[in-house]
């Protein structure tokens, strides 16, 4: 008997244009015969034919000749058109043929038929209907009906749905199918219920290949890297069944996102036994592997052996590149691939988006942008978003807005995009109209959204606010609040100078407090020079994370500004005995697609004379216009004579001095700092920028600050 629903060939179904123009001809010609009137078998294998050119003008054809010879009523005619109109990409056509024929015409394999094309063009609930209209009819399912209908359950992601069907499936007797059971699994793992997929497939009293996959697949789409690993280390001692792709590249997905490294290598092995590695699914999976796990260098011998790689294999690099900080090579492999014609999909763009935002690298942004509008993605939602992201990162707010503007159909990802863009840029009575203008399109907010806005709330001194968004995370949105958002509200209460109401805060959480909200609390207790508690918050921080020099540069610099240098010079001590050393501050800026990097003190440039030359105008002009009067406080390791001195030659300072000389006049100057900028800098960037009447956007490890007209975006609460 021939299989319902036969496994796909591994040769193309796609004919060359000579095999279609002899197909359409012989099939005009079969169609327009009237020697003899067409017979069932006849019409059967004409339709079989037309299954190959999909062409819907030879399916209308033949539809009329079975409609004249009345051959409608004949189920295994009915059935093969019904499945041939699905298969031309007219699902409508193939259910009006389904409603407006005899229901004497229909059996299970007409019906199940149907549930599964339903269920291949996305329409699980159409798909459900059918199935009860079915049921109603007094046709009972058969394992192909339930195969075809778990699917759908699956699409609805209505566990209910899954639950009821698996009811139906102990009713009729298919508990210990095969390929019932696998869908099961398939559907339970969908639906988010790990556990109940794993019963169903320990309960299995046979397995196949696809059953293993389906568990793996299964725990490896909800984050259950370890499990899947388990799953994959059975298959390969309980089964006689051998890996396929789709195993050994899930479970190396798995190894990827666990950092599994011995493991991962293992798999390898695997493949190469079983003649698996030259496959690109499974090289892609091993290189992308490689890459999250550290080992880059293995990645790109592997990148190297591909003959014809594929626009997924060039994303893999690309993704590798970012995700171990190689962003100026991710964006060199962006352009190799597009000089070797293979054009970028959706991944490619967001990826080297997100790889020059990193580099906060403008021109690089801004080509990656013309080549988007060129190919036609500046519609995707995602690209777009990864749009906003970059210009935002770039200090370019405006032309983030202007990007978000002309995105028609914005979805979350787009809306916080730009939310998290405001908030980076110090606007926070934008964030919040941004937010409540998504949450009136009916636009339901994320975990990231809510990180952002009560970050803005934090960086305003919204405080009311602040709490009134947070709890309606669990009051209206029915969302947990996570570390990041704790810690934002730890910081909106330390800034505010609350730090008693802070501390009891984190003392009270539901969760246990992680390193990022001591951390807001210490920094607070920094700002507001409270040195008992923040003694006591650092040596929390100590523990949780030993080789963190932020913490020990705070507690120090705070003992510095209060004049306890014999507790600074010890916390510094600790640092060297624990073998921690403070990353040294820089800045750079881009001149002409040069970056230059300035360090404190730093004399390595060409026009080092003129760079300090225009230091020392700059100080003399704040100076004498603007009353300026040095922050000392911050040059907290230098002698007491040197402190100004010291503070003049600042990274970000000696990069403002070389904007001033190098860009043309009104040009805004684009600043990025490794570290928080220092208050005293912070001060003179504010003063320059109106004396020179330049926009100074500075990007320092929290934020930016867009300097204009002796103002600084963050209202100097920051």
């Amino acid at each position: 008997m021939k299989l319902l629903f036969p496994l796909k060939s591994h040769k193309s179904d796609t004919l060359t244009t000579a095999q279609f123009h002899s197909t359409s001809t012989l099939l005009i010609k079969l169609l327009h015969q009237t020697s003899s009137p067409h017979t069932p078998t006849h019409l059967n294998n004409l339709l079989n034919t037309t299954l190959h050119t999909k062409n819907l003008k030879h399916v209308i054809q033949i539809h009329a000749q079975l409609i004249t010879n009345n051959y409608t009523c004949l189920p295994f005619l009915f059935n093969n058109l019904l499945n041939l109109y699905a298969k031309c990409g007219h699902i409508n056509q193939s259910l009006h043929l389904f409603s407006n024929t005899h229901h004497g015409c229909k059996n299970i394999f007409t019906w199940t038929s149907l549930i599964t094309q339903l269920s291949h063009f996305n329409k699980p609930f159409k798909a459900l209907t059918f199935f009860n209209n079915m049921r109603c009819t007094g046709i009972f399912p058969n394992h192909f009906t339930f195969s075809a209908i778990l699917p759908a359950c699956a699409h609805t992601m209505i566990l209910t749905h899954g639950g009821q069907m698996h009811c139906l499936i102990w009713k009729h007797g298919f508990k210990t199918d095969v390929f019932v059971g696998t869908a099961l699994v398939d559907m339970y793992a969908k639906c988010d219920d790990v556990s109940s997929a794993e019963r169903v497939f320990d309960e299995m009293p046979e397995r196949s290949l696809i059953s293993w996959n389906s568990m793996i697949v299964g725990f490896l789409q909800n984050k259950f890297y370890d499990r899947a690993v388990g799953v994959f280390r059975k298959l390969l001692r309980e089964s006689s069944d051998s890996p396929d792709q789709v195993s050994c590249s899930s479970v190396l997905s798995a190894c990827a996102n666990m950092g599994g490294l011995e493991f991962g290598r293992q798999v390898h092995g695997v493949a190469v036994k079983h003649g698996l590695v030259t496959l690109a699914y499974v090289k892609n999976s091993l290189m992308d592997m490689y890459c999250k796990c550290g080992l880059f260098s293995d990645a790109v011998e592997l990148f190297q052996t591909i003959g014809d790689s594929d626009v997924v294999t060039w994303n893999v690099m690309i993704v590798g590149c970012a995700c171990n900080d190689n962003f100026e090579e991710a964006c060199n492999y962006f352009w190799v691939m597009r000089r070797k014609g293979i054009s970028p999909d959706e991944a490619s763009y967001s990826s080297v988006l997100h790889a020059s935002a990193s580099l906060a690298a403008l021109d690089q942004g801004t080509l990656i942008h013309d080549q988007i509008i060129k190919t036609g993605f500046i519609k995707n939602e995602c690209i777009a978003s990864s749009l906003v992201t970059m210009y935002a990162k770039c200090g370019c707010l405006g032309d983030a807005s202007r990007v978000f503007e002309e995105i028609e159909d914005r979805n979350v990802v787009c809306w916080t995009a730009m939310i998290a863009a405001c908030q980076q840029h110090g606007c926070a009575n934008q964030v919040i109209e941004l937010f409540e203008e998504m949450l009136g399109e009916g636009v339901k907010p994320d975990y990231i959204t809510f990180v952002s806005v009560l970050s803005a709330c934090s960086h305003a001194g919204r405080v009311e606010d602040g709490f009134v968004y947070f709890d309606s995370m669990t009051k209206v949105h029915g969302m947990n609040p996570g570390p990041e958002h704790f810690a934002c509200m730890a910081d909106l209460l330390g800034r505010a100078g609350r730090l008693d109401e802070a501390k009891r805060f984190i003392e009270s959480m539901p969760i246990k407090p992680d390193s990022s909200v001591w951390g807001a609390l210490l920094g607070a207790c920094r700002n507001y020079g409270n040195v008992k508690m923040g003694r006591e918050v650092a040596e929390i921080l100590f523990e949780l994370e030993p080789e963190n020099p932020g913490n020990y540069v705070l507690l120090s610099n705070m003992y510095a500004r209060n004049g306890m240098l014999k507790e600074a010079d010890e916390v510094r001590r600790m640092m060297r005995v624990n073998g921690v050393r403070k990353e040294p501050g820089c800045s750079w800026i881009d001149i002409k697609n040069t970056t230059f990097v300035f360090t404190v003190h730093d004399r390595s440039h060409p026009r080092t004379d003129e760079i300090y030359g225009m230091l020392k105008k700059l100080e003399e002009l704040v100076k004498k216009k603007k009353g300026y009067e040095p922050e000392t406080q911050f040059a907290i390791n230098s002698v007491e004579g040197y402190k100004e001195h010291n503070l003049w030659h600042h990274s970000e300072k000696l990069a403002l001095a070389f904007g001033l000389l190098a860009l043309p006049v009104g040009a805004p100057i684009r600043i990025k700092k490794n570290l928080r900028t220092c208050g005293d800098c912070h001060t003179v960037m504010k003063l320059a920028s109106e004396i020179f009447e330049r926009e100074i956007i500075v990007r320092d490890i929290n934020r930016f600050h867009r300097f204009t007209n002796g103002l600084c975006s963050c209202g100097d609460y920051w």
